[in-house]
């Protein structure tokens, strides 16, 4: 099977249009704020050394360095280039450092966080709900399933501070906070790795328990909608194993729409991983965004909010094009087998 050409270019469209109106709310949004990034930086210095000797001197010339000076239409026009480059700019609070170098540190330990965290409550979630509706499964398993997802109630704060709180400062069989050991020197070693997971099992673990209810009760309501349809019935009457019928009949035509959530949900994981990685002192992008907020430096929140909307767009783009070769039965306009 192969893609037609006027279906891969409407989605490119699509993804490009997406990308385009968030970056533009992105660089828009900011701007209403009566805040000037200059002021505050120029702020920090006098907290930091007294008065400010040239202060408006010094003032103009942060100005020209972040380009405020210029009119707004040619403010647009750089911003569009330069994320085009990856480029956001100067961070206000570790000046003169680039946000796209605070970016780049961040971003693999929150995929590889998110991504385990993600895949798990996926498959963990999705595999709960077919269960709770599969007429096959143990009694106790449809009654402990429900019971479970009590912890999705809480909030990922919550459920980090309680997994702290047991198991880093009672049991102790886990660090209480960082991405790694101090006494770990990062490279491509089993000590690092290893120190990596032992570090990040807790961080993973507060987001899985309270997420996977929202895979498993979108399961749950696709199964109940599959199992009535006549391939199953026809199915069961064949004498086929429940086994294969669950995960041949049931589990495949039900699992499309969830496929597409996961995609979405890449984005919203990582805004909710926010408080989580600043509870652990997780450098991530969410301790990086969330202390961004708080130091009021707008071109980091720029860059990664830029980031995250990118990531989600692409990867819907992508989970759209992977469709048909998850099932066949989906076909593209005009695709050809």
């Amino acid at each position: 099977m192969r893609l037609p050409r006027k279906y891969l270019v409407n989605r490119l469209v699509t993804l490009f249009l997406t990308v385009w109106i968030a970056a533009t709310l992105i660089w828009i949004i900011p701007r209403l704020s009566p805040v000037d990034p200059a002021d505050i930086m120029l702020g920090r210095m006098a907290a930091g050394a007294g008065a400010v000797e040239n202060a408006d001197a010094i003032l103009e010339q942060l100005k020209e360095n972040f380009g405020l000076n210029d009119p707004l239409v040619v403010q647009y026009v750089k911003y569009l280039k330069n994320i085009v480059l990856f480029d956001f700019g100067l961070s206000t609070a570790t000046f003169p450092t680039k946000v796209s170098s605070l970016i780049a540190r961040a971003l693999p330990w929150t995929l590889g966080l998110m991504l385990l965290s993600l895949v798990i409550t996926f498959f963990i979630g999705n595999l709960l709900g077919a269960l709770m509706v599969w007429s096959h499964s143990p009694r106790l398993v449809r009654v402990a399933i429900p019971a479970a997802m009590v912890f999705t109630s809480i909030p990922p704060i919550l459920s980090g501070l309680l997994l702290m709180w047991v198991f880093a400062a009672k049991l102790r069989w886990f660090p209480l906070t960082g991405a790694y050991g101090l006494t770990v020197e990062p490279g491509w070693n089993w000590a690092f790795v290893q120190s990596v997971l032992h570090h990040g099992f807790l961080p993973a673990l507060s987001i899985v328990i309270v997420t996977f209810g929202f895979w498993a009760l979108g399961m749950r309501g696709l199964m109940i909608t599959v199992q009535g349809e006549d391939y199953v019935k026809l199915a069961e009457a064949k004498g086929l194993r429940p086994r294969y019928i669950l995960y041949k009949y049931m589990i495949r035509n039900a699992i499309l729409p969830q496929i597409t959530a996961f995609a979405l949900k890449i984005g919203l994981l990582i805004a909710g991983q926010v408080l989580v990685e600043r509870i652990f002192a997780y450098n991530g992008m969410g301790k990086l965004l969330y202390d961004a907020i708080l130091d009021q430096d707008f071109p980091v929140i720029q860059g990664v909010s830029f980031v995250i909307i990118l990531m989600t767009a692409v990867s819907v783009f992508l989970v759209d094009l992977v469709y048909p070769f998850i099932d066949p039965r989906i076909r593209h306009e005009g695709a050809t087998s």
